[in-house]
C-alpha cells in the first residue's frame, strides 16, 4: 500500500506547454494521437501519446480544451522536438500551433489539499476552471491526485491564496513512484517502447475504437494478441538505488532493466516470463548492489 503522500502543490517546472488552435485543430490531433480527440472539452482531460509510424512510443501528454484551444501538458525536455513533430504533420491544416511555455505552468495537487481543491470531482479527466487556470483530475489515475494549468506569472501567489502549501518537486515525483506510474522521457523511452507495456490501457492514454492515428496498427495487433512481453512495473529496492539502464538480474539471468527511481523506489521494465520463473526457482532479483522487490500496483492487471 503507498504511503500517505504530503499535501499540497508541486510547481513542475520540467514541463512544457503547447497550444493548438484553430478551425482543424480538433481533427488534426485526431489523425495523430493515442487517444480519441472527440472527449476533450472544457470539462474532460486526456492522457495520450504520439507514436512513430511504426508504433514506438516518442512523446506523451495531457491535454485539455481552454477558450477554443487545447493545452498539451508535455515533457518539457521533449516540447521543442513535439513542436516540430507536429510542425511537420501540420501541412496545410488550419490550425496555429504555439509553444506557450513561457506563459503557464503544469502544477501537480497531491495528498489531501488534492481532493479538498478538487471537491466533489473524482472521476480521472475531469475538468474545471480554477485560479485563473484550469485544473483537471489526473487522467491516469485518480489517486495521482489533480493537475493545474496556470498563468506562469502569478501561478505560485494564486496556490498560496488558495491556502495549497508549496512542495519540493520531488515531493511529486516519490508520489508518483509510489503509485507505480511511469513518466515518459524517464521510464518511457523515446523511439524505444510500446504503448501497452508501458501501461497506457491501464492509465486510460490509449482507445482502442477511435479509429487510425500514428502507429494504431503496431497497437492493435498488440492489443489483439493479448499478451505481452514486458512491462513497466514498480520496485522496491534495498541497497542503494540502482542507476538508470542497470540490468536486473536473477542469478545470471537479465530479468529487466531500470529505469527511473528515487528513495527505495524505482520503475523498471521487466521480462514477465522470466520474472516468473526467477518467482519459481526462489532467485533473488539484484540490480547493482541493491536487491529488488517486484510490486503489482492495484490498477494493473497481469
Amino acid at each position: 500500500m503507498a504511503e500517505t503522500p504530503p499535501s499540497g502543490a508541486a510547481l513542475l517546472n520540467d514541463r512544457g506547454i503547447i497550444r493548438i488552435s484553430g478551425s482543424q485543430a480538433r481533427g488534426f490531433l485526431q489523425g495523430l494521437i493515442s487517444n480519441n480527440m472527440e472527449r476533450v472539452s472544457a470539462e474532460c482531460a486526456l492522457y495520450g501519446a504520439l507514436l512513430t509510424p511504426q508504433g514506438k512510443f516518442l512523446y506523451d501528454f495531457f491535454i485539455v480544451e481552454k477558450e477554443d484551444a487545447f493545452l498539451l501538458d508535455c515533457d518539457g525536455g521533449a516540447r521543442q522536438s513535439l513542436f516540430k513533430r507536429l510542425m511537420m504533420y501540420k501541412l496545410r491544416a488550419q490550425i496555429e500551433l504555439e509553444d506557450v511555455t513561457g506563459d503557464f505552468h503544469s502544477v501537480a495537487l497531491i495528498g489531501e489539499a488534492a481532493t479538498r481543491f478538487a471537491g466533489d470531482k473524482t472521476e480521472p479527466g475531469q475538468a474545471w476552471e480554477a485560479l485563473n487556470g484550469i485544473a483537471f483530475i489526473d487522467p491516469r489515475l485518480a489517486a495521482m491526485g489533480s493537475r493545474l494549468i496556470l498563468p506562469r506569472d502569478s501561478a505560485e501567489d494564486q496556490l498560496r491564496k488558495a491556502g495549497l502549501p508549496i512542495l519540493e518537486p520531488g515531493a511529486y515525483t516519490a508520489h508518483r513512484l509510489a503509485l507505480g506510474v511511469p513518466q515518459g522521457g524517464a521510464d518511457i523511452l523515446y523511439d524505444k517502447a510500446f504503448l501497452l507495456e508501458s501501461n497506457f490501457d491501464e492509465l486510460h492514454g490509449v482507445d482502442h475504437h477511435k479509429g487510425c492515428y500514428i502507429g494504431q496498427e503496431t497497437t492493435s495487433r498488440t492489443k489483439r494478441k493479448g499478451s505481452l512481453r514486458k512491462r513497466l512495473l514498480p520496485v522496491d529496492v534495498e541497497g542503494p538505488l540502482p542507476a538508470p539502464g542497470t540490468d536486473i538480474l536473477a542469478g545470471d539471468m537479465v530479468v529487466g532493466t531500470v529505469h527511473s527511481g528515487q528513495g527505495a523506489r524505482a520503475i523498471a521494465l521487466i521480462r514477465l516470463e522470466r520474472a516468473q520463473k526467477a518467482r519459481q526457482e526462489d532467485l533473488a532479483l539484484t540490480a547493482g548492489d541493491a536487491t529488488l522487490h517486484i510490486v503489482t500496483p492495484d490498477w494493473i492487471s497481469l
